[in-house]
């Protein structure tokens, strides 16, 4: 690369030298890899190279959907990234994109956007006439049939190996005990990319496929209801919601969606999907990061419906910001749906932290052995996350969804066990722990959040036959589901 500049340089020199030798000043050169780009509806990038004689140039352009790596630069050669967003409208649209050399010899490129969509994987869709049979419930419906959910975590969503975190396999076993102990929906976390054996077509291993089939099936023979995501997989999906990754990623949500959805299309409608987990990058998001999400969102949607059958009527459930109530609250479109009433909204719940999940003192809050204003009596609890806190957090996503036609899905919520604690506050600890489970278990339940237990294998039941390992905090949280009442 190194010398491929060099010579496109030396070339720009040689005719320089070749100009007419009367002229009394040599007028600064610029030169562009192009003066047009084209980029497909799912957006993407394009790199325009720069060549000048000049000082410097600068970049400058007329449409918010066009971004620039770069705005000037004093090097010679240069390459200048450009991203397209993705196009949300059905119009071909345009920008202007201007290279200004010293202030003095100026290019415009023009960038078109298509509405055609692009693919670099085949399509998957398959599309069948649809199908209402089994299928008559819609999202509130179906969402006031689950009594309470659990988690299968830390299993299938493993990159590669199923028993790669520790848990064996999971087996009829298991999901028979976790019915009998009173959950009647399973939420399945899996991986996807992983087990792509073919990364041209991106196509899913058959073999993966017939085993996360195998894990549903274990649930559907209870009559459980089964909610089958996209989980972390890697990060390539919940890491990445930046216009740069915005394209490629999309396309293979696309991909992924269509083939799970192909390959799950007869099921009833016991069985739902959820698009993604927790999408979100490291820091504060901004408005570009909310945009992304929301398209992966619409991304799952689409290519679910495209695939016809009785996934034309599937309940899907999408995601706030990394499942985060605030920006579900303040910042989470719900996607365009082809059939009505067939959408859930999804969030996590772990506040306090401390409580919930910190393992060591931080710079930022120290570890809180109980939670409720009850047991400040034995020991120090979080100065926020209390009871009211739920409550008020709670009543905002009934408001603004629950209310306004979308139930939701608390996709997860939990507390880790303190094993270490002196005998009195490990008594307290565990007393609170369980108080916690029922208080967020009902409350869930009366602001139309249907509550699902976090669980990577020790939470209440043992991985290997099935026995239950937490009665106290099983038997607290089942409690707080049968008094919750839906509010639909």
């Amino acid at each position: 690369m190194r010398m491929r500049k060099i010579a496109v340089l030396i070339s720009v020199l040689l005719m320089l030298s070749c100009r007419n030798e009367n002229e009394s000043e040599t007028s600064p050169l610029l030169q562009l890899s192009t003066e047009s780009i084209v980029f497909y509806a799912n957006g993407g990038n394009s790199i325009l190279n720069i060549v000048m004689t000049g000082k410097t140039w600068k970049a400058t352009i007329n449409e918010s959907w066009c971004l620039l790596s770069r705005i000037e630069s004093s090097e010679q050669i240069t390459n200048l990234t450009i991203t397209a967003k993705l196009n949300p409208t059905n119009k071909t649209r345009t920008a202007s994109l201007s290279i200004v050399m010293d202030e003095r010899v100026t290019i415009t490129v023009l960038i078109t956007q298509t509405t055609e969509t692009k693919s670099p994987y085949p399509g998957y869709s398959n599309w069948k006439q649809p199908d209402a049979s089994e299928m008559s419930g819609n999202a509130f419906k179906i969402a006031s049939s689950m009594k309470v959910g659990w988690n299968l975590g830390n299993s299938l969503e493993v990159p590669e190996n199923e028993t790669g975190w520790g848990n064996p396999k999971a087996t009829q076993t298991l999901i028979d005990s976790v019915k009998k102990a009173g959950f009647n929906a399973i939420r399945i976390p899996c991986s996807w990319e992983s087990h792509i054996e073919n990364s041209t077509t991106y196509k899913i291993e058959t073999a993966w496929l017939m085993r996360v089939n195998e894990v549903v099936d274990y649930c559907l023979k209870n009559n459980m209801y089964v909610i089958l995501n996209i989980h972390w997989d890697g990060g390539w999906l919940e890491n990445n919601p930046t216009y740069v990754k915005q394209a490629e990623v999309n396309a293979k949500q696309k991909a992924l969606w269509e083939q799970i959805a192909v390959h799950f299309r007869n099921y009833n409608e016991r069985l739902l999907f959820a698009g993604t987990n927790e999408v979100h990058v490291n820091g504060d998001p901004n408005e570009e990061n909310f945009e992304v999400q929301m398209s992966f969102n619409q991304t799952f949607v689409n290519a679910v419906r495209s695939t016809g059958g009785r996934n034309s009527f599937r309940n899907l459930i999408v995601q706030a910001y990394n499942t985060n109530i605030d920006y579900a609250v303040n910042e989470l479109n719900l996607s365009s749906d082809s059939v009505a009433n067939r959408l859930m909204v999804e969030v996590h719940y772990y506040d306090p932290w401390e409580f919930c999940g910190l393992e060591a003192d931080a710079s930022w809050a120290t570890v809180k052995n109980l939670w409720g204003k009850d047991f400040a009596q034995y020991g120090t609890i979080s100065s926020w996350g209390q009871e009211d806190y739920v409550l008020n957090q709670f009543r905002k996503m009934k408001t603004t969804f629950v209310d306004a036609g979308y139930p939701i899905i608390l996709g997860e919520f939990g507390a880790i066990k303190r094993t270490s604690l002196s005998n009195s506050m490990q008594e307290h600890h565990l007393a609170s722990r369980a108080y916690y489970f029922k208080y967020i278990t009902r409350e869930a339940k009366n602001h139309g959040m249907v509550p699902f237990f976090w669980d990577n294998g020790s939470g209440f039941f043992s991985r290997a036959n099935g026995s239950i390992t937490d009665p106290q905090g099983l038997t607290s949280l089942l409690t707080g589901a049968s008094e919750g009442n839906y509010p639909y």
